[in-house]
Order: structure tokens, then sequence, then C-alpha cells
């Protein structure tokens, strides 16, 4: 998995690519946890390149969520492919979190 970075205004945006599962989800977590520390408080994850998740997959984002919550931030998704919908779906994360159709509406819902 590939995770680039870009930031506009207060807002980070995280692009993953690839899968993310087993061996990829502490990488993503730490990712997370180091943009929270350095004070990231409104952060877009961009899975239009993302072709799988796994339940480590899963738990990294809540873990992350968690984390962002504590410090009184807020996490959105973007752009999720089929397969990454349908998991998000049955897990129950769709409704757990916002997700936006593309990059755009979900940049904006946090700058709102």
């Amino acid at each position: 998995m590939d995770i680039t970075e870009e930031k506009a205004s207060d807002v980070v945006t995280l692009h993953l690519s690839g899968k993310l599962d087993g061996t990829t989800a502490t990488a993503f977590a730490d990712k997370m946890f180091a943009q929270i520390e350095s004070g990231e408080r409104r952060i877009v994850i961009d899975l239009a390149q993302l072709d799988y998740i796994s339940s480590a997959g899963l738990r990294a984002i809540v873990l992350a969520s968690k984390r962002l919550n504590s410090a009184n931030g807020k996490m959105v998704f973007c752009a999720l492919k089929d397969p990454v919908r349908e998991v998000f779906d049955i897990a129950g994360f769709s409704s757990l979190f916002s997700v936006y159709r593309s990059l755009d509406d979900a940049t904006s819902s946090l700058q709102a």
C-alpha cells in the first residue's frame, strides 16, 4: 500500500492505493497517529485507488478514528471502489463514518 498526502488550508488528504490489510494496517495507523500528533484535526481519506480492505484495515481505521475523536477532530472518506464499499457496508462503517463520492465533496464537508 502507498500513502501520499497533501494539505490544503486546514484539511489533510491521505490518498491510499493498493491494499489495506494485515501487512499494511500498522503503516496506515502510524501515519494517522503522526498526523494527529502534529496537530491535524480534519482528515480526508481518499480511497479511489484502494483495491482491498481487510478486517485489520478496518481495525486500523477504528483506532485512528478514536484517537482523532478524542482530539476533537474529524475523518471522512471518499471515492470508495465497489469492493471496498461492500466491506464498509457489511462492517457498518458506512453508517459510522461520512463517506462522499468525490474528494471535492469530502474536502468541502470539513471546511464547512
